[in-house]
């Protein structure tokens, strides 16, 4: 009996504690539960509450990019007095890298031949002149053409003395032309002026070329309103420089006038030789560039004598005809001798036609008419004067130097 109840007992003990086992269970699974479920909401509102601090961090990135960004377009439309640090550094490295050359603002190019009594005169003159208008930043340059006297000499005194003065010498005497095409080669300034050795060009005239150039031209020419030479060389000038007008296209006083100023890329696309020196500006007109003149101070010669004669005026006018015709017709000959052989072949069908059409009517024979002769001539010269046009074509055409323009400016 003692063992029944014993057994009893623990069976109802195993009954409870399966009972409440599972209360036990359910409850420690419902706490797991809500702890995981807790667990998990508040990971995910911390994980919102990151996205939302990153999208806020990368918008207020994005907003200090952009207006980062506005700024650098800003600073790079800005003018440069609105930068001016960065400005002046820019300039300072601009100007340490230029070459040397380029400091020598303006270019003094003086031809001469047998000038000794005036070089002196006229470097201190220049000098003096020159570091009061361009501050010493010149260079001037003498072309001793072959004179017989101690001008080469003095000129290298004066070199010595003073390093911004060069000179150039000719081996023989040829011509003002080819000194100043050397000096030219030679020049180095951004502006080249141009001026006799005699004393008459006054070196004080040189800041109004200068001025003058500033406004916008490629070459001012000077113009001797009040002339001291002899009437044996003003009256044909005169008449030499209104042909030279009319024939040219460009109204200039004197086309002469030794005291001249040039930008560089004009004396560096102008070829000089012969006798062209007279028609610079002709040619520098035809090139496209900006061409005027301005009244300037002439004095009378003080030593020695002019070196041009009355021949001057015959080679002045062949020379004329010579750029006349090498810059209108040289690239397109044919328009130059097929126009001539058009109108002699023209005139001379012409001719023929009247004598064939009187000779139908039997109003002349012609044996009699030496007329006919005249006409059958012109119509044989106008053939060839075409033809002439047609080889002239064919050269051109297979010539070498295909380059005929001057490029002014270029962008990007």
């Amino acid at each position: 009996m003692a063992n029944e109840l014993n057994e009893n007992k623990a069976s109802e003990n195993k009954q409870e504690r399966k009972e409440g086992a599972p209360r036990q269970k359910h409850n420690y699974y419902y706490k797991k539960n809500f702890n995981k479920t807790e667990y998990r909401k508040e990971s995910s509102n911390a994980n919102q509450n990151l996205d939302k601090k990153q999208t806020r961090a990368e918008v207020n990135k994005t907003k200090d990019n952009k207006e980062k960004t506005d700024n650098s377009q800003k600073q790079q439309f800005q003018s440069p007095k609105a930068n001016k640090p960065q400005y002046k550094t820019q300039q300072k490295a601009q100007q340490s890298f230029a070459p040397s050359g380029a400091q020598s603002i303006v270019s003094i190019v003086i031809p001469l031949y047998n000038e000794e009594d005036s070089l002196y005169e006229l470097s201190s003159l220049l000098e003096e002149e020159l570091n009061k208008t361009v501050r010493g930043r010149y260079e001037v340059i003498f072309i001793d053409d072959g004179s017989s006297d101690q001008s080469y000499e003095i000129i290298t005194r004066i070199c010595k003395k003073n390093r911004k003065f060069k000179a150039i010498r000719f081996s023989a005497n040829f011509g003002k032309s080819a000194a100043l095409a050397a000096g030219f080669a030679a020049a180095k300034g951004v502006i080249v002026i141009t001026m006799d050795s005699d004393l008459q060009d006054d070196p004080a005239e040189i800041s109004n070329l200068i001025a003058k150039l500033k406004e916008g031209y490629d070459l001012v020419s000077g113009w001797k309103a009040k002339r001291y030479d002899p009437i044996s060389k003003t009256i044909p000038s005169k008449f030499f420089n209104f042909v030279t007008s009319i024939l040219s296209g460009i109204k200039l006083h004197d086309f002469n006038c030794g005291l001249k100023a040039y930008r560089s890329e004009v004396v560096k696309s102008i070829e000089c030789y012969g006798e062209l020196h007279r028609y610079l500006p002709v040619l520098a007109h035809w090139n496209g560039f900006m061409v005027t003149e301005i009244p300037v101070k002439h004095h009378p010669r003080k030593h020695g004598k002019t070196k041009f004669g009355s021949s001057r005026f015959i080679k002045g006018f062949l020379d004329l005809i010579t750029i006349l015709f090498t810059n209108r017709y040289f690239k397109r000959p044919m328009h130059f001798f097929g126009t001539i052989g058009s109108v002699l072949a023209f005139l001379g069908l012409l001719i023929n036609i009247y004598l064939a059409v009187q000779w139908f009517l039997g109003l002349t024979y012609l044996s009699e008419r030496p007329l006919i002769l005249f006409a059958v001539a012109l119509i044989i010269v106008g053939v060839q004067f075409f033809s002439f046009g047609l080889l002239g074509e064919l050269i051109a055409k297979n010539s070498k130097d295909k380059i005929n323009y001057i490029i002014r400016e270029k962008i990007n």
